[in-house]
């Protein structure tokens, strides 16, 4: 049963960093492909970052030059390091999973695309 297990969440100031965390278990972690979403109350989960095969981060515009995605395999851990937060990236952030279809992930960052969910830790931001 694949597990997802974010960690690292948390109140910063705004122009601080946080790193996020998700741990998974029940799977195997390459056969998998990873991504991070987030959302506010009332709102749509949003796509934030995912990352491709070769290791490298497909972005939201929104967040493009301050959050990067990151994986360590050995340690079946996708991160996502956030620098420069703005109060409008307060939100709950979860990772997510999906069996891989075919050879190659593509970093996407559709919400409908992804099966396994983790539980999400919060980020807030204050001006």
């Amino acid at each position: 049963q694949v597990q997802l297990v974010e960690s690292g969440g948390g109140a910063v100031q705004s122009g601080g960093s946080l790193r996020l965390s998700c741990a998974a278990s029940g799977y195997g972690y390459s056969s998998y492909c990873m991504a991070w979403f987030r959302q506010v109350p009332g709102k749509q989960r949003e796509g934030v970052a995912g990352i491709d095969s070769d290791g490298n981060g497909i972005y939201a515009d929104s967040v493009k030059g301050r959050f990067i995605i990151s994986e360590d395999r050995s340690k079946n851990t996708l991160y996502l390091q956030m620098v420069g937060l703005k109060p409008e990236d307060t939100a709950m952030y979860y990772c997510a999973a999906e069996g891989l279809i075919g050879d190659f992930c593509t970093g996407s960052v559709m919400p409908d695309e992804y099966t396994y969910w983790g539980q999400g830790t919060q980020v807030t931001v204050s001006s």
